[in-house]
């Protein structure tokens, strides 16, 4: 959290919140009342006129996510592509986000990398999937903890067991965990745990 940020989130008349149970937590911690509205995926849409028309009257509002970076697999892109196509200002704090420390903490190929986020729950899938094993560049998944030894095994299945991986756990967090090693030997890994929990990254090797 920066001070800039802190200022920001003072200053403005509403924050935007994707859960404002969680939101409060930390606005409590920095002692800011600025009052808060949900803003998250199931209701961005039905949000936007309302939200732009607060700003075209005059007012200034934040947005911020549980963890990472609104607009990056977070709601925020509908908001700023509607600020933008009513000629309002938007300005981004730079702050904590998984993509980049995953990448570096990593230590796979950094020139070029590809972002997937999170892959289809069902259809399309598997399409990603056989794309993303035949990239020559490190690629890198968003992933869910529950659902992360499924995706670890078809990554396996399509890259092979031997490909070399990265999952980052709680990036920036008290728990925070970088583990590199094979597919296979990831699946091992986490496998034998009890639960995994917290905000996942997966950074991919690309094909050699």
């Amino acid at each position: 959290m920066t001070y800039r940020a802190i200022d920001v989130l003072n200053e403005v008349s509403l924050i935007l919140a994707e859960d404002t149970r969680t939101s409060k937590k930390l606005l409590d911690h920095y002692q800011i009342d600025t009052p808060l509205k949900s803003f998250h995926a199931h209701n961005e849409h039905a949000q936007l006129e309302y939200v732009i028309d607060l700003m075209k009257g005059g007012q200034e509002l934040a947005l911020i996510s549980d963890a990472g970076t609104p607009g990056i697999s977070d709601p925020g892109f509908l908001l700023a592509r509607a600020c933008h196509e009513n000629e309002i200002p938007v300005i981004c704090l730079p702050g904590a986000t998984a993509l980049i420390p995953a990448v570096v903490s990593s230590g796979l190929p950094s020139e070029k990398f590809h972002f997937e986020g999170f892959l289809p729950h069902k259809k399309g899938r598997q399409t990603r999937l056989i794309y993303l094993s035949q990239l020559k560049e490190t690629f890198v998944l968003y992933e869910s903890p529950h659902r992360l030894v499924k995706c670890l095994k078809q990554l396996s299945e399509f890259c092979g067991a031997e490909r070399i991986a990265c999952v980052c756990r709680e990036i920036s967090k008290i728990h925070e965990e970088i583990k590199l090693n094979s597919l296979e030997k990831l699946i091992l890994d986490y496998e034998a745990r009890d639960k995994v929990r917290g905000e996942i990254v997966i950074v991919v090797h690309g094909i050699k």
